[in-house]
């Protein structure tokens, strides 16, 4: 069973609740967009039945580890994903999001990470966090620089090279 406390989650702007089948929609609406995966080492859009993959992957995620990637809401709608998920390999937990292009530029991304971080280093009690990020991704890099993380090495990472950021808690 879910810990509410982590999987429903509330900012100003933004509903949070853990990822479902019934995303594909949405998931699909933003990983087929060739914007939104263009800073992956395969930038290829996804297909409907890859949106279905990941859906399933991240429902696994969070019944087994009691966290994982949210459906982030605004006003209702979906209009993308993150979260907070076990990268094999690295060590703290692996911060990632995704939003729809037509949210972009909004803050939404600030919003959505510092909530993340709230669950990370409150109710999770997280020592450390990370975000792995392509050096062409600037917008992904100002958002984690934003938000207090720095960065700690180049990795390779699915054979491309990828910045390593890091936040550890406090005291």
């Amino acid at each position: 069973m879910l810990d509410q406390e982590i999987a429903q989650r509330r900012t100003a702007r933004l509903t949070l609740r853990p990822v479902a089948m019934g995303d594909l929609k949405a998931a699909y609406a933003i990983y087929s967009r060739p914007e939104v995966v263009r800073h992956r080492p395969d930038p290829v859009p996804d297909s409907k039945a890859l949106c279905a993959q990941r859906l399933e992957k991240e429902v696994r995620h969070w019944e087994k580890h009691d966290i994982g990637r949210w459906a982030i809401l605004k006003d209702g709608a979906v209009i993308g994903f993150g979260g907070l998920t076990h990268k094999v390999g690295f060590f703290g937990l692996n911060l990632s999001y995704h939003l729809h292009p037509d949210h972009w530029g909004q803050g939404y991304a600030q919003e959505f990470v510092a909530e993340a971080l709230a669950v990370a280093f409150g109710p999770r009690q997280a020592q450390r966090v990370i975000g792995l990020v392509r050096p062409v991704n600037l917008a992904s890099v100002r958002v984690l620089e934003k938000a207090g993380f720095a960065k700690v090495s180049e990795v390779l990472l699915e054979g491309s090279l990828s910045l390593l950021y890091a936040r550890h808690a406090k005291g």
